[in-house]
């Protein structure tokens, strides 16, 4: 088991009878991870190819927050978003709010996440719309809410891939978009801030948020990210992983917690100790809504458009005169590869899974 699992184990229970009015998603998320690999959740049995002995390995909980259940999952995800590639420049958008507004947010977490979703999109769209910029009608990009700092301090953003064009109005031509910085933040910006604020009105909480929010600059961060392969690379951790790894944690104790992390543009290591019960507070306050899509996709991007991606790299290769070999298809994933004996280093054997309640599973 990790630190992080460690951590929970030893100090959950309290920390949920110290804290009696916690919302029952974190209870939910605490005793998840305190159940991952125990058992609680049933037992898959595997068999060694070479010393033929047989191992009980403890089923994973699945929650999406916990620190054990997320590594496959985000592995899973870059080779489907690899295979839906398109040729050409990239870029990320960051769309940040705030300070003065991240408590009304960590209140209202539902509502103020789908409202910097949708007013972050809608900004993306009018601008690339705009004949002074690219003047295409549909783009498409992937956007990833991304809740946490460095320190686990509560700062809300939304990462967004966008190749860097979009189609036009007949569906038939690509327009690059013939800059270095695909769409001005300025201007982003305060579309950014004036779809949110008319979101914020549109369900009465205006009154909640401070008024100093709305005559301060908003910031929206554009950079280059090269290929989509690079930017996806990128983008794939922030998919599935929670607040912080493993690999993070130096030490634990009674007391305290301390981990490692890096000020932004440095690379030097340094180290933080925080009270255990403040290091799961600030852990607990990245946990979403229920149900919440943490990722969507938009326009082109969308498995729903009309366009199919291998017309979309059609049209693109053809704007670019590029390389029409990149149409080929991928070379397939290599398969994953089986879980190893702890004594022998054979490979294991899926034989059955013992789920509480329900009767043995084969295997297939």
């Amino acid at each position: 088991m990790g630190a992080i699992t460690d951590i929970f184990r030893t100090f959950g229970p309290e920390y949920i009878a110290r804290f009696p009015e916690l919302p029952n998603q974190h209870k939910k998320v605490i005793n998840a991870i305190i159940d991952c690999r125990s058992g609680e959740y049933g037992v898959s049995v595997y068999k060694c190819d070479k010393c033929r002995q047989q191992h009980h390995i403890g089923c994973c909980c699945g929650n999406r927050h916990c620190p054990e259940c997320q590594y496959h999952k985000s592995r899973q995800w870059l080779e489907k978003q690899l295979d839906r590639c398109l040729p050409g420049s990239h870029f990320m958008l960051t769309f940040t709010v705030p300070e003065q507004i991240r408590m009304f947010c960590r209140s209202n977490q539902d509502v103020a996440y789908g409202a910097m979703f949708k007013a972050a999109s809608g900004a993306i769209k009018k601008l690339v719309k705009d004949p002074k910029h690219i003047g295409a009608d549909l783009a498409g990009f992937t956007g990833v809410l991304h809740t946490w700092g460095r320190l686990l301090q509560y700062h809300p953003h939304i990462h967004f891939i966008v190749p860097g064009g979009g189609l036009s109005a007949d569906r038939t031509k690509w327009l690059l978009a013939g800059n270095a910085f695909y769409l001005p933040v300025r201007a982003l910006s305060k579309i950014f801030k004036a779809k949110f604020m008319h979101e914020m009105a549109g369900r009465n909480l205006l009154n909640q948020i401070n008024q100093k929010v709305w005559s301060l600059q908003w910031n929206v961060n554009c950079q280059p990210v090269g290929t989509a392969e690079a930017s996806l690379k990128y983008l794939a951790p922030y998919v599935f992983r929670v607040a912080i790894s493993n690999s993070r944690i130096e030490s634990f104790n009674k007391c305290t917690v301390t981990f490692s992390y890096r000020k932004q543009d440095s690379r030097r290591s340094r180290k933080i100790s925080l009270n255990v019960f403040e290091f799961m507070r600030r852990f607990l306050q990245h946990v979403l809504p229920s149900g919440f899509m943490k990722v969507r996709h938009y326009g082109f991007m969308n498995s729903n458009c009309a366009v199919p991606l291998h017309r979309l790299r059609l049209l693109i290769l053809t704007c670019m005169q590029g390389d029409f070999s990149t149409l080929l298809p991928r070379k397939m994933a290599p398969k994953r590869l089986r879980p190893k004996c702890k004594d022998c280093g054979g490979s294991l054997r899926y034989l059955y899974s013992i789920i509480p309640g329900l009767q043995c599973r084969g295997p297939t």
